[in-house]
């Protein structure tokens, strides 16, 4: 019954996005193009101006790897459905890299995204790049209730910081540092840095990153590709029951699945570290950035395991830093169910 309700919050959430894309008008002027170019998929939006949070005239979802680079997927938006012919004032795209000035090199694709380039290409007035998660960040104050989820109820503090952490293809985090009562969001590289191990299961998995990559970064865990990493250590010491190939394309979904269903009692691990691990590092992060506004799990792994972040498995690793398990029992901790939200 509970993870019937949970996996109805989801679809909720996810129908509120079909709407959203549905929304369709006739394109007037100055128009926003907004992007989120992350490993796997890149999201392409034609948005109209609003205060609050501008309103979706349509938007379309591309598999970032199937392009040479951003500008054929703009290309093949823009000439199609309700975004040809549209008049597009300025752009601004979240990528899943470090923006340096008007560039950016992405981390898990072979893309230079440059904004001057795109600005030219599209005869658009204004470009600019954002880290992905610092785009998400800046979408976090618009959410509605009907958008989250909450893990840890907490209790906000009026003026405090609040911080993002998302585990996608890759794992990112951003910080939203509250200056005279408005959140100004800024980027970190912080998936990049190492991985800390907590418990005899998790050092063993740090000697396995260790010899294979050179050092183990916190994204080699918490992450999609961590998931196959945490998955092939859970295993090391016999066969997977659902999963024959290390390489198979689907063994993410295969494994979550099993774990959330009891099917496989190696999945059944690797599930249950990766879920610790993420709340170990969501914990980290809020401490810091003294994140006591709230913190915010993101990206697209979370609402497909929420059933496993739910059962108290997350929160407890979240708040197991002596001698602040009171401070952090006090943070709100809610995972964002909208998907585009970057």
């Amino acid at each position: 019954m509970y993870q019937a309700r949970v996996r109805a919050t989801v679809l909720r959430a996810s129908l509120n996005g079909h709407k959203m894309r549905e929304n369709r008008r006739e394109v007037n002027t100055n128009m926003l193009l907004a992007g989120d170019i992350g490993g796997t998929k890149t999201l392409l939006g034609l948005f109209d101006p609003a205060p609050a949070r501008p309103k979706v005239v349509c938007s379309r979802a591309f598999p970032t790897l199937e392009y040479r680079d951003l500008n054929a997927i703009i290309s093949e938006f823009t000439q199609e459905g309700a975004a040809k012919g549209a008049s597009i004032e300025a752009a601004c795209f979240g990528v899943a890299g470090a923006v340096m000035g008007d560039s950016a090199r992405l981390t898990n694709v072979p893309w230079l995204v440059e904004a001057p380039r795109v600005a030219a290409t599209f005869g658009i007035r204004r470009a600019a790049l954002l880290n992905d998660l610092q785009a998400m960040a800046y979408g976090v104050p618009a959410l509605q209730p009907s958008e989250l989820h909450v893990l840890q109820e907490g209790e906000a503090i009026r003026g405090g910081h609040m911080a993002v952490v998302a585990a996608g293809t890759g794992l990112g985090e951003a910080f939203l540092h509250c200056v005279d009562g408005r959140f100004v969001p800024a980027p970190s590289e912080a998936g990049h840095a190492d991985f800390a191990p907590r418990t005899e299961r998790e050092i063993a998995l740090w000697r396995d990153l260790i010899t294979r990559f050179g050092r183990a970064e916190v994204e080699h865990v918490v992450s999609g590709r961590g998931l196959v990493n945490v998955h092939r250590a859970a295993h090391a010491g016999g066969p997977c029951a659902v999963v024959a190939d290390e390489s198979d394309p689907n063994l993410q979904a295969k494994m979550t699945r099993a774990g959330l269903e009891g099917r496989c009692p190696g999945c059944i691990e690797a599930l249950d570290m990766f879920v610790e691990a993420y709340g170990a590092e969501a914990g980290n992060l809020a401490l810091r950035t003294m994140s006591t506004g709230g913190l915010f799990v993101g990206g697209g792994i979370a609402p497909k395991v929420l059933p496993a972040l739910t059962d108290g498995r997350f929160i407890r690793a979240f708040r197991a830093k002596a001698p602040f398990e009171a401070m952090l029992t006090r943070i709100p901790v809610k995972v964002i169910l909208n998907q585009e939200v970057a």
